[in-house]
């Protein structure tokens, strides 16, 4: 069986003293290939860093929206230079964050714009980041659909069905992290169940959201497994038929070929 963990954060200090053996349990555990995602300008470069050194492991690149306001003059110069990188195989994570006041929300759209036109330069998928932001962000989405199909990743989707709904009419996947899991997001597991398998992956945000039976502790990519598990169940279907499926939606929506052993880019 083989998992492929859509997002997590392998630059985090979290990760600083063991990431060797972080990508080791998460292969030994099955993982084809998982994606660190950077959320500054110095993150992006350390993702990057980690894509060349470990084998299965790829970057995304961009700025978090809690982070707009404080980016520097260059770092935007910074994430366009870094997307040209082979290792790099998403724009992201960015999208709205209403419920944290970090960032003006004008200027959150604007770099959210930014973001999904990088990615359609780079004929690479993108990644969203949406909190207490919904409604915006499905605006957001209708109108870059207007510019042609979407492709991109609602990253640790906890909306409602409705949102999931237009969401996957608009071409977008759905990611399910550890929050699936915990006991009280029934209607999280609901809306899940009715996405269709296609249109479904599976990740961490690792070190963060980590699921039961390790909640409160630190998350890992090894731990996808449980996620996976979850959703297997409330999706009616086998670990080994779910995992098959969100691991080919991953290498697809990524362009990676595999080599048994681990994911990398085609051509």
């Amino acid at each position: 069986m083989q998992l492929f963990d859509t997002h997590c954060h392998l630059d985090e200090e979290a990760f600083a003293q063991d990431v060797e053996e972080v990508v080791a349990r998460a292969k030994a555990e099955g993982l084809l290939g998982l994606a660190t995602i950077g959320t500054t300008a110095a993150s992006s470069r350390a993702a990057v860093e980690l894509a060349d050194r470990f084998p299965g492991v790829h970057a995304v690149v961009g700025i978090q929206p809690n982070y707009v306001a404080e980016a520097a003059g260059d770092d935007w110069e910074t994430i366009c230079r870094l997307a040209e990188r082979p290792v790099v195989i998403a724009i992201g994570e960015t999208g709205l964050d209403h419920y944290w006041d970090h960032a003006p929300a004008d200027l959150q759209v604007e770099m959210f714009r930014r973001h999904m036109a990088l990615a359609r330069e780079h004929d690479l998928p993108f990644v969203v980041h949406c909190r207490e932001a919904e409604a915006d962000v499905l605006t957001e989405l209708e109108r870059e659909a207007l510019r042609g199909p979407l492709r991109g990743i609602m990253h640790s989707f906890c909306g409602d069905a409705a949102t999931a709904a237009r969401c996957v009419e608009l071409g977008m996947h759905i990611s399910l992290s550890g929050m699936l899991t915990y006991k009280k997001n029934d209607a999280l597991r609901e809306v899940a169940a009715g996405v269709p398998l296609e249109r479904l992956l599976v990740e961490t945000d690792a070190p963060y959201l980590a699921p039961i039976p390790f909640r409160g502790k630190r998350n890992e990519p090894a731990h996808v497994r449980h996620t996976a598990e979850c959703l297997a169940e409330v999706q009616g279907l086998d670990l080994e038929a779910l995992a098959t499926a969100t691991t080919d939606n991953a290498l697809r929506l990524f362009g990676l070929t595999t080599d048994d052993k681990s994911a990398s880019r085609a051509g």
